[in-house]
């Protein structure tokens, strides 16, 4: 990394991004993937890499990937800060809404808060998955698996771990 702010923007971007985020860090894929290739930090294929290899790990998945991304900048205190950026600042305002939503409790702006979100939130999914292929999509085969694996999975009850490990062994053949 030649340059030392680097740590500090992506940890700032990070922080607001999770910030104003409904639903998750996933609704910000889009711009979190722009924000780190501009820069030259990740490539596409980088990016796609690691959003694979955190959705297959159990647990905090996001803020597994945004530690990848703030190992590749900034080595481990890289991984250390983009992962407290992630979760810090969303942590102590849901706290905080929290506390105040279940205080106005019969409040009837409530019922309007949440007709907005849910659509807001599926919006903001749908994005972020649509930069994701866009950047893992990089040749037919790899078109043919996405939309496939997309296919089945809107249209069967097959567990999403069997599409993963089909699409993996593609990938791991060489076929992608």
């Amino acid at each position: 990394m030649s340059d030392p702010s680097a740590l500090g923007r992506l940890a700032a971007h990070l922080a607001l991004l999770s910030s104003i985020s409904f639903g998750g860090v996933p609704t910000v894929l889009p711009d979190i993937h722009t924000f780190v290739v501009t820069n030259g930090w990740l490539t596409d294929r980088d990016f796609a890499d690691f959003l694979a290899v955190s959705q297959a790990m159990p647990g905090p998945n996001m803020i597994l990937m945004m530690s990848f991304i703030g190992w590749k900048v900034a080595g481990l205190p890289g991984a250390i800060v983009s992962a407290c950026a992630t979760f810090v600042p969303p942590c102590a305002m849901y706290f905080t809404a929290y506390r105040l939503w279940d205080r106005f409790r019969d409040a009837p702006w409530r019922k309007l808060v949440r007709a907005g979100l849910a659509p807001l939130t599926a919006g903001l999914v749908i994005a972020g998955g649509t930069v994701v292929a866009n950047a893992a999509d990089v040749s037919w085969p790899a078109v043919a698996v996405t939309a496939t694996s997309a296919g089945v999975l809107m249209f069967t009850r097959l567990n999403p771990l069997w599409v993963l490990g089909g699409a993996g062994i593609f990938g791991a053949l060489g076929l992608l």
